[in-house]
């Protein structure tokens, strides 16, 4: 009798946690039965919502169910990526995942309230944004490697701008100028436009970004090279940094995640679902037009992993040597 009490309250929970299997089994099979929202970190308006666009029209279609976007910005994209660690794990909030906010956007914040790897199922990487450094028509250095040694013959002279401290663009300029022992000054922005209008103005001398297509199409700035690991179609005659500077590449990218506890049957189902569409021809010349300025880099759910991993050993140490911190 008394063994029988002590082993009502363990018999009760594994009742319960066999009806949760059940419920959670019986989820997934008929996911999904409502609209699924996708929360982007950001304001309305980036660039990288067009891309993400393309995706969840065809990816509504193909689940039979409406994604919408959800803005929530804030943080540097820390809050909307928080508010996705910590939603239900259904598969209805899914997160369009960046590196600012999950790989090396992390490693630059004192305090964030989630673990980018433990918090989160990441599904599928889309591709990259790489940066680009620009400078004015006018500039006297008409290659990369001209502006190089300028910087040398010049040290401390030679301004340029990144969208802001811990951007993709400043880490470039940041694992460059370590690599290489240069003294360059960077003038932080709160975005790309302003910084393109100073430059523009004759107040910058060079500016890493990757909203670079309309400004060279109307030849008011010169492309001295590309920040990827490979050279973009569209500037096919522009160097990257890495043929130059081995090891030296910074770029952004933008995936798609779930929170941690997502039953596996609904993370397969999206993982299929959404690499499905990415690897189609149409849809990888889609996003690979100046308008999107995305180079696709599709990867599924264990590669994308160890694209974070990557990423994470490969800025720790610049991170920590350029004493790098982003309130």
């Amino acid at each position: 009798m008394k063994l029988k009490m002590l082993l009502q309250p363990l018999l009760f929970c594994l009742a319960g946690l066999a009806g949760l299997l059940t419920a959670m089994t019986l989820s997934a099979q008929t996911y999904p039965s409502q609209p699924i929202k996708l929360v982007v970190p950001f304001a309305a308006g980036t660039g990288s919502e067009i891309g993400l666009r393309l995706l969840i029209e065809r990816l509504s279609l193909a689940l039979k169910q409406p994604v919408v976007i959800e803005n929530r910005p804030g943080g540097g994209s820390t809050l909307g990526t928080d508010v996705v660690a910590k939603a239900a794990p259904d598969g209805y909030t899914l997160l369009a995942s960046y590196n600012s906010s999950i790989a090396p956007g992390p490693l630059m914040y004192s305090k964030i309230g989630y673990d980018p790897i433990k918090d989160f199922s990441h599904i599928a990487l889309i591709g990259v944004y790489p940066q680009y450094i620009i400078v004015r028509p006018d500039f006297p250095t008409k290659t990369i490697q001209e502006f190089l040694a300028l910087v040398r013959a010049k040290p401390g002279s030679i301004n340029y701008a990144s969208a802001g401290v811990g951007t993709s663009g400043f880490l470039a300029a940041e694992l460059l100028k370590q690599t290489l022992n240069l003294n360059m000054v960077h003038v932080p922005y709160k975005g790309p436009a302003p910084a393109i209008t100073d430059l523009l103005g004759g107040r910058l001398d060079m500016v890493l970004t990757a909203s670079a297509a309309e400004l060279v199409r109307a030849g008011k700035v010169r492309v001295l090279a590309v920040t990827s690991e490979k050279r973009v179609p569209i500037y096919a005659d522009v160097p990257t940094l890495d043929e130059i500077v081995p090891k030296v590449a910074a770029v952004s990218w933008v995936g798609i995640s779930a929170p941690a506890a997502t039953p596996k049957a609904i993370t397969a189902r999206l993982e299929k679902e959404i690499l499905g569409i990415l690897n189609a021809p149409e849809m990888q010349a889609r996003l690979a037009e100046p308008a999107v300025g995305l180079s696709p880099l599709t990867l599924g759910s264990d590669k994308f992993l160890e694209f974070i991993q990557k990423e994470i050993r490969t800025w720790t140490p610049v991170i920590k040597a350029g004493n790098i911190r982003v309130e």
